[in-house]
């Protein structure tokens, strides 16, 4: 019997690029395996891109959230519906290419691979560009180093969080594949019983990469097959609230993986030292507009702080 997937994209007013994702979806090569369905998770988009979708050739379900639950919990509800052996995670921001599906399937059933359980792929921008997706797991370190800008300007010191080093050229093992094409074996989701919700949007991926590692499954990248990713994703709508769930989610995650010094030295730098390396990297640009991004962002997250406290003393306590 063909192994099958469901593929799982969240949408949020992500106009035409849905339509574009799935008539691309429609046009993959699928002798190899069963696409079961794909299912959209709408998170109370207001630019109906979910309405009058017009047929792709194949199962298409739509669930229309009336408020935006996030990423990890849109992606967690979207799984639910499956039964498939694989499931991938798509961003609309995507399109895929003739055998986008069928390279990654094809290798992750090979018997040498059975503790492979995610896999990314290449992925391209609109000039054909490989973009460098793959990430190390975040320390407290890089993330102090990327505050204040070091890892831009001593690369050889200080690393990216993501693999900029490497051209993306070649297939290997590595700690985390970006989530814009995030193929995972159901098994393995179910294991860690799928993203962590307290993760409105970011880092919700590499955390599962990271409790993937833990359970002994690896993540892959395979170079052999090819996708486009536009990028940026509709969080451009939306620059303040991007940046301010980013850094949310970077404190969270220090709470849940760090200890709770190194942690709590993570929030108090985020909260103080890094709006400040923020602004002076602003007014180097003269960009006002970005200045006004940043406040607005940090007025949010500092209004959150008695939340972000109290995951400290249950971090604390335990």
């Amino acid at each position: 019997m063909l192994p099958s997937i469901d593929i799982i994209i969240v949408n949020w007013n992500s106009g035409k690029q849905l339509s574009d994702c799935l008539q691309s979806i429609g046009d993959t090569e699928k002798t190899s395996f069963r696409l079961s369905r794909v299912i959209v998770v709408d998170n109370a988009s207001s630019d109906n891109s979910v309405d009058g979708l017009q047929k792709f050739g194949f199962p298409l379900t739509i669930i229309r959230n009336k408020i935006n639950l996030g990423f990890a919990a849109a992606c967690n509800k979207g799984a639910k519906l499956s039964k498939a052996d694989y499931l991938l995670f798509l961003n609309p921001d995507t399109m895929l290419f003739e055998h986008s599906l069928s390279v990654p399937i094809e290798f992750m059933e090979r018997i040498e691979n059975q503790q492979i359980g995610i896999v990314g792929i290449q992925l391209l921008d609109k000039d054909g560009n490989i973009s460098r997706t793959c990430a190390r797991f975040p320390t407290l370190g890089a993330f102090f180093a990327k505050m204040f800008g070091l890892d831009r300007l001593f690369p050889n010191i200080f690393h990216s969080h993501f693999m900029t080093e490497w051209e993306h050229k070649d297939n290997r093992a590595v700690d985390h594949v970006i989530g814009a094409f995030f193929l995972v074996r159901r098994s393995l989701f179910e294991a860690l019983n799928g993203f962590d919700e307290g993760f409105f949007v970011y880092l919700e991926d590499v955390d599962f990469s990271l409790r993937a590692r833990q359970l002994g499954w690896k993540s892959f990248f395979l170079a052999d097959a090819q996708a486009y990713h536009k990028g940026g994703g509709t969080s451009e709508q939306v620059k303040a609230k991007r940046l301010f769930y980013s850094l949310r989610s970077k404190i969270l995650y220090g709470y849940k993986h760090f200890s709770w010094t190194s942690a709590t030295l993570l929030m108090l730098g985020t909260l103080i030292l890094e709006p400040l390396s923020r602004m002076v990297l602003s007014l180097s640009r003269w960009s006002g507009r970005e200045i006004i991004e940043i406040c607005k962002a940090y007025l949010m997250l500092w209004g959150y702080t008695p939340e972000l406290m109290k995951v400290a003393i249950k971090k604390w306590k335990y």
